[in-house]
């Protein structure tokens, strides 16, 4: 059973940042990421009650609704390791194959910031299952896009390629 080491949890915080999406009003605010969804924290994605993902400005005033005090810093990184569990959980039905806790971590970073849909369909996934890490870790690179919301179009993002790199320097530690 891996376990979600000080490595994982550091990586998560470097690349999500403590957002607050408004420094005037006390307390942590949502904030909308790169790809235009709510967030509060260390990116963790804010969701209505039917589990939809709020986006843009059409949800601002859901998404604030939802912690109209804001949230400190110790919610924030409570919220993050339930977070990290649950992906984690999610991580391990999928693995055919043991990994090392770096291993296991590296992904868990990634499915945090993809999400485990795409992360299940993936080429990373499947040459990880089969054996392949190398192959696995190069698939690492491939992903540093985001839809731009205002465009449509898929636009490289110069921090999700330090992540990528991050999280595949990572999963290499063996």
């Amino acid at each position: 059973m891996n376990r979600i080491n000080k490595a994982t949890i550091d990586l998560v915080k470097r690349f999500e940042g403590l957002g607050d999406g408004e420094r005037d009003r006390p307390g942590l605010q949502p904030y909308l990421c790169p790809a235009g969804y709510w967030t509060i924290g260390y990116g963790r994605v804010l969701r209505g009650p039917d589990g939809r993902m709020f986006k843009g400005d059409v949800d601002r005033q859901a998404a604030t609704a939802l912690y109209p005090g804001g949230i400190n810093e110790a919610q924030a990184a409570s919220f993050l390791i339930d977070d990290l569990a649950d992906i984690g959980r999610q991580l391990s039905s999928r693995l055919r194959v043991l990994v090392s806790d770096n291993q296991f971590g590296a992904c868990i970073s990634f499915v945090y910031n993809i999400g485990i849909a795409a992360f299940t369909a993936s080429t990373l996934l499947k040459r990880l299952n089969a054996g392949d890490q190398a192959g696995a870790a190069r698939q690492f690179l491939s992903w540093n896009k985001a839809t731009d919301p205002r465009t449509g179009r898929k636009v490289e993002l110069p921090g999700l390629t330090r992540r990528r790199e991050a999280e595949r320097a990572l999963f290499l530690m063996g």
